[in-house]
């Protein structure tokens, strides 16, 4: 697999919005199921969502009503949509392919993940 390649991080006042995108292979995108982790500094890295095959979504509870996840399939190109942002957000966004759901969402030891972008809200 492509290594994803994450864009559109920044410093956004808490209340407004971002949106994160996501490039990779074709296969990647259209094929394997696609997410969102995050991590803030000296805390675990933790789900946000997934967008699966072919149009599922799913979306931890913490964002759910605020974030919006979506694929370009045309430009290989996931998207985070993140509105009504909190402090509690700032974090580095990750992408990643090849989620898996069981108890809880993880990428497989085949999965790629991206390099990261930082999200920094101020309250």
């Amino acid at each position: 697999q492509v290594q994803p390649v994450e864009s559109g991080g920044g410093l956004v006042q808490a209340g407004g919005s971002l949106r994160l995108s996501c490039a990779a292979s074709g296969r990647t995108f259209r094929m394997l199921a696609v997410g969102w982790f995050r991590q803030a500094q000296g805390k675990e890295r933790e789900f946000v969502a997934a967008i699966d095959w072919p149009t599922a979504t799913y979306y931890a509870d913490s964002v759910k009503g605020r974030f919006t996840i979506s694929r370009d399939t045309a430009e290989n190109t996931v998207y985070l949509q993140m509105n009504n942002l909190k402090a509690e957000d700032t974090a580095v966004y990750y992408c990643a392919s090849d989620l898996v759901h069981g108890s809880y969402w993880y990428v497989r030891p085949s999965g790629r993940w991206g390099q990261g972008t930082q999200v920094t809200v101020s309250s």
